[in-house]
């Protein structure tokens, strides 16, 4: 069943020992570093599919049927992400969040480091892009993997009153995933002219793929399981017991006993919860897409500005947000997580207009005020939302439910927004098309929100009954 309402921390399942300060640190630390370095496996892409994959991988006579592409396989990764939410969900809720976080940081230190050293369609041919497919794939599978077990690492370690802020620390992993993939290719661009960029200086900043690998091995042998899943697998344990003797009961009468299945539990019983969690978070990953990897090719391609100012301008509206996003999850801590995360919704909808105003005026100083204003708003969503998607599910169906929740959304919004943005402008002539879309996912966003935030308030009068004397928790 969901948990308690959406406004504050929900109660932990049982009375495990609470864990030391200088443990839930180094597990904090663990999680967020292990979120940057999944992300900026991830975000490398979406920066050279933007810049070069076009052309080395799918060379076509036409230049956007090459972007197209390349956004295409960009889109992939996204369609491969539920996979690696509902593979680890399934096991990380029987078997562990740390086992699953070591496993998805292998698989993205291994793809990452192979698109570094895979030959394009000159050299290999047809082989070339079938292969970026492949490794694209395992890519969107290890990220759909991570970021559940990383979130639930950091926010079932959480003190009381601050799960919001401690999953916050795993959400800093997008903008540092973002500002390091910039650095690494604005470091290439400089290092190198553009005959030997295109050649094989983009392979570089892939390559940093293989430091992933140490980060697996380092939370493997040194970061402990968090003390919300050890209880609930202690009840798991007791009700696999009684189970078992129910089977063996069982067994003379005909009857089949169905064994427990996180993820058919949350098919069954929660799938509305997890499609409203979906439909309230595609609006902030479309948003985000189309500004560090859409808004990339556009300016550009279309409106020929300089690929390094507009990475400069990317990579420094990205740094606002390592401020932005623990000072909005430290807000929902004290006012709850949908009153903040509704008002990000509403902030993309109202700007989704201006932004692009802005941005056609080929300056760069618009084309920055308009991308940090709605930076700002993603980020007044994307602080609480760890937080909220943990507290929607308990803990024995947490990491399947609130995986498949980001995933969906994932795939609706962001795997898509690159490539229908290329297709609106294409179609459209205006990059109104695009504001047009962004409309449309947040109100969307807006409603989903908004029965969320029903179900919380009913909720509360029950939860208030369990607790004499306690007052309802805000939603």
């Amino acid at each position: 069943m969901d948990t308690a309402s959406s406004g504050s921390p929900a109660t932990p399942p049982g009375p495990p020992q609470p864990p030391r300060q200088n443990n839930r640190r180094k597990v904090a630390a663990a999680a967020a570093a292990a979120s940057a370095v999944e992300w900026y496996d991830y975000f490398i892409f979406g920066i050279a599919a933007a810049l070069v994959l076009g052309g080395k991988f799918f060379p076509s006579s036409s230049p956007v049927a090459e972007v197209l592409s390349s956004f295409a396989t960009f889109a992939v990764g996204f369609l491969a992400r539920p996979i690696g939410g509902i593979i680890a969900g399934q096991l990380g809720d029987k078997r562990g969040r740390k086992p699953m976080l070591v496993m998805a940081l292998t698989v993205m230190g291994v793809a990452t480091t192979a698109i570094a050293l895979l030959p394009g369609y000159d050299q290999i041919g047809v082989a070339a892009p079938i292969a970026l497919v492949l490794l694209r794939v395992l890519q969107g599978v290890a990220v759909g993997a991570q970021w559940g077990g990383a979130m639930l690492m950091a926010t079932e370690y959480a003190p009381e009153g601050k799960r919001g802020l401690y999953g916050s620390l795993v959400q800093l992993g997008v903008p540092i995933g973002v500002v390091t993939a910039n650095v690494a290719f604005l470091l290439t661009e400089a290092l190198t002219d553009d005959a030997a960029f295109g050649a094989w200086g983009w392979r570089l900043p892939f390559g940093v793929g293989v430091l992933v690998l140490l980060l697996a091995w380092y939370i493997h042998t040194r970061v402990e399981e968090t003390p919300e899943f050890r209880e609930a697998e202690r009840a798991l344990a007791e009700r696999e017991r009684a189970e078992r003797e129910r089977k063996e009961a069982l067994k003379s009468g005909g009857e089949k006993a169905t064994d427990r299945s996180p993820l058919r539990t949350v098919l069954r019983e929660h799938l509305g919860t997890v499609l409203l969690a979906g439909g309230s978070f595609a609006v902030n990953t479309a948003t985000f897409y189309i500004i560090i990897t859409g808004v990339l090719d556009y300016t550009t391609r279309d409106l020929h500005m300089e690929r390094g100012s507009v990475l400069t301008v990317s990579l420094l509206v990205s740094l606002t947000q390592l401020v932005l996003i623990p000072a909005s999850a430290a807000v929902s801590d004290r006012l709850g997580r949908l009153p903040v995360y509704t008002a990000g919704a509403l902030g993309i909808f109202l700007w989704a207009v201006p932004m692009f105003l802005l941005i056609d005026t080929r300056s760069l100083w618009l084309l920055g005020l308009g991308t940090f204003v709605t930076s700002c708003f993603l980020s007044i969503m994307y602080g609480p939302q760890a937080a909220l998607f943990a507290e929607l599910f308990t803990a024995e169906m947490r990491y399947t439910g609130a995986s498949l929740g980001y995933q969906f959304a994932a795939v609706v919004g962001g795997g898509l927004a690159p490539f229908m943005m290329v297709l609106l402008l294409e179609v459209s002539g205006t990059s109104m098309a695009v504001s047009g879309y962004i409309m449309l996912l947040a109100l969307v966003a807006l409603a989903s929100i908004a029965v969320l935030h029903k179900r919380a308030r009913a909720r509360q009068p029950a939860a208030a009954a369990a607790r004499p004397g306690a007052e309802a928790e805000p939603a």
